[in-house]
């Protein structure tokens, strides 16, 4: 089995099991700037909680998989992950870390940790789990 670099909650479980870069988009202009790029098929998105607003656009026009660091599969972007049927997994942390997000008790470092370690990275996410989502290597 390929390495599991993240793992956190499965927003629904699906069989689908979308491959390609990680992107972290730390801001809506980055995420206009990826949707104009006309390359968005080809990123697994990664922010940094689950009420980032500004990414419904790039799930309305067909992003293959979401990774979250902080939030929960109730929150804003779980509900329209299962809407679009985009694979996503939220509050990842870490396999190789012992950093975990606590609400209102997490300091910058942990997000800062995780994404220098997937961004531009080549994964695959596996939701087939109920309640794990697995972010694994795919290069």
């Amino acid at each position: 089995m390929a390495d599991v670099l993240a793992e956190g909650y499965n927003v629904f479980d699906t069989a689908k099991s979308p491959s390609g870069t990680v992107k972290y988009l730390e801001s809506p202009a980055d995420v206009i700037g990826l949707i104009q790029s006309g390359r968005l098929a080809e990123h697994i998105l990664l922010v940094q909680g689950g009420t980032t607003t500004f990414l419904a656009p790039a799930l309305s026009m067909g992003a293959i998989g979401v990774i979250t660091m902080s939030g929960a599969p109730e929150s804003h972007l779980g509900i329209l992950s299962r809407e679009f049927q985009t694979p996503c997994v939220m509050t990842a942390h870490l396999t190789s870390s012992e950093s975990r997000y606590v609400v209102g008790n997490t300091d910058p470092s942990h997000f800062e940790e995780i994404a220098k370690a997937l961004d531009g990275r080549k994964v695959r996410l596996d939701c087939t789990d109920h309640e794990v989502g697995r972010v694994v290597a795919d290069d």
